[in-house]
């Protein structure tokens, strides 16, 4: 590897260094969308990626609203990325948005799903002049309702990968203690212990936010 892409880890743990890069996905995609203090950000999706755009979204000032299928990543939200509302995916998801919202739709929403129907329906949460973010990906065609985008006037957005730029703001954001790291780590495993454990981390009742694997 050529000297010039290491990133020297400083005070950082080894844990701590070990969620850089996850986080720095997040941080990446509210940098390109310019979040800006007093906005309304949806993020669909409360996975690892989610979690580090609702976190960056909060130090940017943004008033965050996560929306996802399982209760307990919703409430995990709330405690770990101190989102402001979390809703439930359903028949009346977005009357509900419009509520915490006052009636306005968000101005920024990120799909951290990585769903494909997600995805194409994620637009009708887009205010006017809004900012539509894709985090997830999907390897398929994605249906745009090209009425529903010309109406909005609004922006689409994709955002992949992070940069050395994101990850220094990631870093000098653990190091301040902006962001906890021991609980976003909630399964480990030894090398020789990871073919067993892997199946069984891909169930949603494991509760498996961040898994780790330590060499």
């Amino acid at each position: 590897m050529p000297a010039q892409y290491l990133v020297k880890g400083g005070s950082l743990s080894l844990d701590q260094l070990a969620v850089v890069e996850c986080l720095a996905i997040g941080a990446h995609a509210v940098r390109r969308a310019r979040v800006r203090s007093g906005e309304h950000v949806l993020v669909l999706g409360a996975g690892p990626i989610g979690l580090g755009v609702m976190t960056f979204a909060k130090l940017a000032g943004a008033t965050v609203t996560v929306v996802d299928v399982n209760p307990s990543r919703l409430a995990f939200s709330q405690r770990w990325a101190a989102v402001d509302h979390s809703v439930s995916l359903g028949p009346d998801t977005k009357a509900r948005i419009l509520e915490l919202t006052n009636g306005e739709n968000p101005t920024a929403v990120f799909d951290a799903t990585g769903n494909m129907q997600s995805m194409a329906s994620a637009l009708g949460y887009v205010a006017h002049g809004g900012r539509l973010v894709y985090v997830g990906l999907v390897r398929d065609n994605i249906p745009l309702a090209d009425p529903e985008f010309h109406k909005r006037e609004a922006t689409l957005l994709a955002s992949r990968n992070s940069t050395r730029e994101d990850f220094r703001q990631v870093m000098e954001a653990i190091a301040g203690g902006q962001i906890e790291v021991s609980s976003f780590i909630t399964h480990r495993a030894g090398l020789d212990e990871v073919v067993d454990r892997f199946d069984v981390w891909t169930k949603p009742e494991t509760g498996v936010i961040k898994a780790m694997v330590e060499v």
